[in-house]
């Protein structure tokens, strides 16, 4: 059951940020955590906050609105912890010095398209013509005769940057509609013939993804196992930054996301990758490296 304290929190959060105003959190109630930004640790996030406040009676709070949102909230310390799928050294504005870094998952992004677009397979080439505009009916990739919609996440998301630092590699992508969350775009993929984007993994997989398929790229299937082995390029660490040192509940709920038994149940279930699981590693430079 959901706890009573998550619903009366989000509604504050929204005013709060809507607003924009700040919060003074030495003077926020003590047992309270507040966690803005990646809507792809969203999912993560919130069920880990439910377990939590059921466990040990805090008030756990978390809000999407994007990895750009809540880098730059948890920077001017607005709330407890700043949900990012990049690193805050890769953000304009943020200074990464002031904040601590706390990797708690790893999410992989997908291309996805609407479940009647019959291409299944595409080479990355041809998903960079797609999304720079150079490809525009799927007949050219081997489906049928249909315009493909493209479908963006909005500017300062941490997945539409994880997904353009892999695949565009420094090309611009064509002008499209561009959508805020993960979520929506979900919807809107599932509702719109030939339409495509991409998504983390945990809403590829989610219950109310029938509308939509994920594709392969140059034959590889983008699954659990590939992204261990960075055999699947498109992942990122799920951050959850701080502004120094975590501390009290903050760091209570931070080291309950990193347990094992959130890391070996929660952490699967949901779709994501755990920390404990990568055989490779990745610098905020997007360096490959053997995992520690």
């Amino acid at each position: 059951m959901k706890n009573k304290f998550f619903k009366v929190t989000l509604a504050m959060v929204g005013t709060i940020l809507s607003l924009g105003l700040g919060v003074n959190l030495s003077k926020a109630n003590s047992r309270q955590v507040i966690g803005v930004g990646s809507t792809a640790l969203q999912p993560l996030a919130e069920q880990v906050g439910n377990r939590f406040s059921d466990k040990y009676g805090v008030d756990v709070s978390i809000q999407g609105g994007g990895s750009g949102t809540g880098l730059s909230q948890v920077q001017a310390g607005s709330i407890n912890i700043g949900n990012s799928d990049v690193f805050a050294e890769e953000q304009g504005g943020i200074d990464a010095k002031k904040l601590q870094d706390h990797k708690v998952a790893v999410v992989g992004i997908a291309p996805v398209v609407n479940k009647n677009v019959k291409v299944n397979n595409l080479t990355s080439e041809q998903l960079k013509k797609i999304f720079t505009g150079k490809i525009t009916n799927w007949k050219q990739v081997g489906g049928k005769n249909q315009k493909i919609v493209l479908v963006n996440r909005a500017k300062g998301s941490g997945t539409r940057k994880t997904f353009e630092n892999s695949i565009l590699k420094g090309s611009t992508a064509k002008n499209s509609q561009e959508q805020d969350s993960n979520g929506t775009v979900q919807k809107i993929v599932a509702q719109t013939p030939g339409a495509i984007s991409y998504l983390a993994f945990s809403y590829v997989n989610a219950n109310k993804a029938d509308g939509i398929k994920s594709v392969n790229i140059d034959g590889v299937k983008p699954n659990y196992q590939n992204v261990t082995t960075n055999k699947w390029k498109i992942w990122s660490y799920e951050h959850m930054y701080t502004k120094g040192k975590a501390t009290g509940n903050t760091k209570k709920y931070i080291d309950y996301v990193e347990s094992k038994s959130i890391q070996k149940t929660l952490v699967k279930k949901l779709g994501y990758i755990s920390i404990n699981d990568m055989k490779v590693s990745k610098n905020a430079k997007g360096d490959i490296l053997p995992q520690k």
